[in-house]
């Protein structure tokens, strides 16, 4: 039994799910696991898929399939088991086990393969019929309690539990001090000084509530785990559609200042081609000027060579009288310009060109042209985080409800993910409501739920679940997010409390006016556990608590923030002087970064701080549009969004790094 369980401990179970291999599949480079495992993680290796091959969970190897157009399912179902991982499945797996538990232990002793019936919980041996009886007729062994062989569940149920170090003593005990389950000999050898020891009968109820609280915090994580790896992957796909938009306006960019710049050449082209038409016109009209007049040469030429050679005076004095006139209105026409002589200057020789098209351009004007030519802008998102950042107004949310009879005044806001879908929630005082905003293309819904009084202060408790204070009732309320609000529970207080926040599953923390510890720490049944003073704050209207449970208040009465442990200990007091005096501090929250962000409501800003408490930046101001702002919240998923409640509205700013694309 101890070479099988030894075996099956270290060579028959799958890394993967820690247990025994399930119908197991060896890859080529050697390594098993169950089907069923290699399945699901194949499932989540894309580009294993697409090489058509499965990824070794280990050593990342991969293995070819034989048929690669089949679907995954056939992939991993044509594999089996190496002939060592199979024999040994077949001697010492879960089947041999049970085959050991059906053989009755007595007979097995003497050889014998006699299937058992029955199985005593005491003696931990498996029986058949005649050596049950012999079992039962001893004094000692009739009243222990036997169980049918065959049922595994009820044998597995009332299987003893054996100390490990005394392995024939049952453990009956639990140290509390050291976290471990014991026998009587181990408490009375090991566990003598230990002050905290207990009965298993009387902690197994506690253990098994706490265990089940755990199974529902865990099934919670799980949930949210599968929701966050939905929400990436969405943001995987939104981010390459994105990019891919971009891609394809920035090529539309490129093509209208293609085509402007091919407009320019054709205005160019059609000026060179009327210029050139027009010189070629008055060119060839003084050619045929020139023709006539050689026309009109030749035929003197031949008339004067005619009077030379034919020796008549009168012919010679004739002619020679006429040639004179002639050459006279000749030489008085040679004066005057050329008709349709057109002149145009270079610029970048300086000397003049008659009847030539000269095309003046300035390459230095023309590079800087083309280096201040902007396609647009590509913005890198970065969050309220990196300090160089800049914030840009994303989109506004209007809170407005049907059935609200005043316009809303938004005094908190926070932000969950629900399913999925990212939901804002903001607490409306003038209308005595908890709405939740959510987007479910194409449209946006706006729900609410109706309250006893005007709600104040939102805590966010779960992605799904958050606790809201209603002071003029005394009441702290819980409730769910389906997307729309459900009115969980009601928490009766007995002091009225303004500020709230979160500061465990079982703990809210909440401010009240007036008290010198004006902030308590209370459970979920509204019961005060502790009570914190804040020294300076005497009437907090903000807490947030931080990553590292410091508590950080707000007061605009006397215009200052602490932060302090929960112990009550002072970590920093921001009270600043000069223009940077705070006027009305209202909402807090913090970054990924651990950086502080508080609402100034009356000089209308947010304002950055360190985790220590030190001034960084005015991150909002009135010119980014905020007006009365109060609540405020980041989504610390990696979205990169800052939400901002103004009066009426949700305001969400992202924060981005400007990179200008230009044509050099």
């Amino acid at each position: 039994m101890a070479t099988a369980k030894k075996l099956t401990d270290n060579h028959l179970t799958c890394v993967i799910c820690t247990e025994v291999f399930t119908d197991p599949a060896t890859l080529e480079c050697n390594h098993t696991f169950c089907k069923s495992c290699l399945l699901k993680y194949t499932n989540t290796q894309p580009d294993a898929i697409q090489a058509k091959c499965i990824p070794c969970p280990s050593c990342r190897q991969p293995t070819k399939v034989t048929n690669p157009d089949s679907p995954v399912e056939e992939w991993v179902g044509q594999l089996k088991p190496s002939h060592v991982i199979q024999g040994l499945m077949d001697d010492f797996g879960p089947g041999a086990e049970a085959a050991h538990l059906n053989i009755c232990s007595v007979c097995k002793q003497q050889g014998k393969t006699t299937p058992a019936l029955s199985w005593c919980s005491v003696c931990d041996d498996a029986f058949c019929d005649g050596c049950l009886k012999m079992h039962n007729m001893m004094p000692m062994l009739r009243d222990h309690e036997i169980v049918n062989a065959s049922d595994a569940t009820k044998r597995k149920a009332k299987h003893r539990f054996m100390c490990k170090t005394h392995k024939d003593k049952q453990i009956e005990l639990f140290c509390k001090d050291c976290r471990m389950a014991i026998c009587h000999s181990c408490c009375s050898i090991k566990h003598r000084k230990c002050d905290n020891v207990d009965t298993l009968d009387s902690l197994t109820p506690f253990v098994r509530e706490h265990l089940s609280n755990q199974n529902q915090e865990l099934k919670i994580k799980m949930t949210t785990s599968e929701n966050k790896i939905i929400f990436k992957k969405s943001q995987i796909k939104e981010i390459n559609s994105n990019a891919q938009n971009i891609k394809d306006d920035i090529r539309k960019s490129r093509q209208a200042v293609v085509d402007m710049i091919l407009r320019k050449e054709k205005q160019f082209l059609d000026k060179v081609d009327r210029s050139s038409d027009e010189q070629l016109h008055a060119i060839q009209a003084e050619i045929k000027s020139q023709e006539i007049e050689l026309q009109m040469y030749q035929q003197q030429y031949e008339f004067t060579a005619n009077a030379v050679t034919s020796n008549c005076e009168r012919d010679m004095y004739a002619v020679y009288e006429s040639v004179c006139e002639a050459y006279t209105d000749i030489r008085d026409t040679d004066n005057r310009p050329a008709p349709g002589r057109v002149v145009f200057r270079n610029d970048m020789d300086n000397r003049t060109a008659q009847g030539r098209v000269v095309f003046t351009h300035d390459m230095d004007k023309l590079s800087k042209a083309v280096d201040e030519l902007q396609l647009g802008e590509v913005a890198v998102v970065r969050g309220v985080s990196d300090r160089q950042s800049t914030p840009v107004l994303h989109h506004t949310i209007d809170c407005k409800a049907d059935g609200d009879k005043e316009d809303p005044l938004l005094c908190d806001v926070t932000v969950l993910s629900v399913d999925g879908i990212n939901v804002t929630v903001f607490a409306d005082y003038n209308n005595n409501s908890l709405k939740t905003c959510y987007t479910s293309k194409p449209n946006t819904h706006v729900n609410q739920l109706l309250l006893s009084n005007r709600p104040l202060r939102i805590a966010k408790l779960s992605e799904s679940q958050v606790a809201v204070s209603v002071p003029r009732s005394k009441q702290i309320v819980t409730v769910n997010v389906t997307p729309e609000p459900v009115l969980l529970s009601t928490i009766k207080t007995s002091k009225t409390y303004y500020a709230l926040a979160y500061l465990s599953p079982s703990q809210l923390v909440a401010g009240t006016y007036g008290e010198s510890h004006s902030v308590d720490i209370l459970d979920m049944t509204g019961k005060i556990l502790k009570s914190v003073n804040t020294e300076v704050i005497r009437n907090p209207d903000f807490i947030h608590v931080t990553s590292n449970n410091n508590l950080i208040v707000s007061e605009g009465g006397v215009k200052s923030l602490v932060s302090v442990t929960s112990e009550g200990e002072a970590v920093f007091t921001y009270t600043p002087t000069g223009d940077r005096a705070l006027t009305g501090p209202q909402g807090i929250t913090t970054t990924s970064s651990g950086d502080i962000l508080l609402v100034d409501w009356a000089s209308h800003k947010v304002i950055q701080l360190t985790e220590s408490g030190r001034f960084v930046r005015d991150v909002l101001t009135q010119q980014d549009g905020l007006s009365c702002p109060r609540g405020i919240c980041t989504c610390l998923d990696g979205d990169g969004f800052l939400y901002v409640t103004c009066d009426t509205y949700v305001k969400v700013f992202t924060f981005v790094q400007s990179v200008h694309n230009q044509i050099t």
